[in-house]
């Protein structure tokens, strides 16, 4: 059993080895640091990414699910064709009335339009058509003005809602209620102004004007088949699998689909969706860092060369110690604490180089990606680091403690 002095005395020699030929060991461990780095900073960089997205699912809502036309998987068109598989107004009534689990929802539907207001027009404008508890379900606030009425959805009238660009690109009151705005060449009139949120999941992207108005008037002018889906607000994440299982029975009662027929329809409760994210996450995050640590094994491999280097020109000294009483054992464990210690050094070097870039990428402008390094990757890190050392510290420290005194002391 060594003393534990010993290991104290061999760490800090090796540290004293390391400064003595202070570029030849940077050399050395340039493939450790590389390879750390490289881990790290992709590690970094994907946390950093799936903390954002994960955070726009949040916002978003993981209380939502939705529910959209879908023809099954390999299904000829003439056997379920569009007027089959798409969504009815009937069908959205059926949902509403006998899914206890769904708090309530809103049909969803869009079309490109004009828009013109005055001598002011935009042309491709995305035009939604959603029923009076939608702001409620995306969590979008009515900022001035009021949403839609149930009166308005009954009756079908020619009322919008419109976003703060669209008051900007049309030139509008900062107040627009009660303004008069065409939309294809139809008068409606605007009733509030609804919050902007922005365009993608990266944060950066160009924010549209946005018009909404009630489904019932949306359906008026398009055609008879058109498309909507269906976004339903459930009362917690925990009944998900309640409320899909409730509106699967509905819908497929209400489409009298037999028991060995596929569904004909998809409905998607958003906690799959992140659920689904976190392991594609998880699998780029595993597949990247397994790529760039190949660079490890090639500082490994650098570790091995340079200890065989440093046997070869200490073996005098190696002889000289066993002669003196150095057991084997203590002559392994030095040269092996060496190679451990070089490459703990190295991946040192490796983290900071990794929390440097991440870093650097948190204050790139627009980018708006907080990438840190978790301490999980850290402790990786170091642990693969003293793993490498072992591994291929090994062989020089077996082959310097396997050298004969007498021959070691004779070596020139």
């Amino acid at each position: 059993m060594l003393n534990p002095f010993f290991y104290v005395q061999a760490i800090l020699l090796a540290l004293s080895q390391i400064w003595v030929n202070k570029t030849r060991s940077f050399l050395t461990a340039l493939g450790i640091i590389i390879g750390v780095a490289s881990v790290t900073s992709v590690i970094a960089a994907l946390s950093g990414l799936k903390t954002k997205v994960l955070t726009e699912f949040e916002k978003f809502g993981a209380n939502k699910m939705l529910i959209f036309p879908n023809r099954p998987d390999g299904a000829p068109r003439n056997k379920y064709p569009w007027e089959l598989v798409r969504l009815k107004p009937h069908e959205l009534l059926a949902i509403r009335d006998n899914c206890p689990s769904i708090v309530d929802l809103t049909p969803q539907t869009s079309f490109g339009a004009t828009i013109q207001h005055d001598a002011e027009v935009r042309e491709g404008v995305n035009v939604t058509g959603i029923w009076p508890g939608w702001p409620q379900i995306e969590n979008r606030d009515v900022l001035i003005g009021r949403p839609f009425t149930q009166l308005d959805e009954d009756t079908a009238r020619q009322v919008c809602l419109v976003n703060d660009k669209a008051i900007d690109e049309l030139k509008l009151d900062t107040d627009p209620t009660g303004q008069p705005l065409m939309i294809n060449g139809r008068r409606f009139m605007i009733v509030g102004v609804v919050e902007t949120i922005e365009a993608n999941i990266f944060g950066h992207g160009t924010v549209s004007s946005e018009v909404y108005i009630p489904f019932s008037t949306a359906v008026k002018y398009q055609d008879e088949d058109f498309f909507f889906m269906i976004i339903c607000r459930l009362k917690s994440p925990d009944v998900a699998e309640e409320a899909k299982a409730e509106a699967t029975f509905v819908l497929r009662h209400s489409r009298k689909i037999q028991p060995n027929e596929p569904d004909t329809f998809e409905i998607a409760p958003i906690d799959q969706f992140i659920a689904a994210f976190k392991a594609m996450a998880a699998g780029i995050t595993g597949v990247a860092g397994g790529i760039v640590g190949i660079s490890l094994l090639v500082g490994g491999i650098g570790i091995m060369n340079i200890m065989l280097v440093s046997v070869s020109e200490r073996t005098r000294e190696i002889g000289l110690r066993k002669a003196v009483g150095a057991t084997p054992a203590a002559i392994l464990m030095q040269f092996l604490l060496e190679a451990v210690t070089l490459c703990f050094v190295g991946g040192a070097i490796g983290v900071l180089g990794g929390e440097m870039f991440a870093l650097a990428v948190s204050n790139i402008p627009g980018v708006e990606l907080k990438t840190t390094v978790p301490w999980w990757a850290v402790i990786m890190s170091f642990g693969f680091s003293a793993f490498v050392g072992v591994v291929f510290g090994m062989f020089p420290a077996i082959k310097a403690a396997r050298l004969d005194p007498i021959d070691a002391l004779r070596h020139e």
